[in-house]
């Protein structure tokens, strides 16, 4: 399976300085990469708040996968918070 070498807390807070930032989003910003590499860590609190909301999948994603790997993955993620 393909993994991402990127933290997913770091690429969720990438996404959510971008909609912020570029044009693409809400921001005006038609080029916004440097802007996003230089603020996507004021993110990272919202982006452990979405990955906490989602340790527990809905009903849709229960029925499509494994609820036990699925908490395992996300408790992962924050776990490493709590370091």
């Amino acid at each position: 399976m393909p993994t991402s070498a990127t933290p997913a807390i770091e690429r969720i807070a990438r996404v959510l300085a971008g909609r912020q930032l570029s044009l693409n989003g809400e921001g005006n910003d038609p080029h916004a990469s440097s802007a996003v590499d230089a603020s996507w860590r004021e993110h990272v609190d919202d982006a452990y708040a979405i990955l906490h909301t989602l340790r527990e999948p809905d009903a849709d994603m229960a029925e499509a996968g494994d609820v036990a790997i699925w908490r395992k993955m996300i408790g992962a993620v924050l776990e490493r918070r709590a370091e």
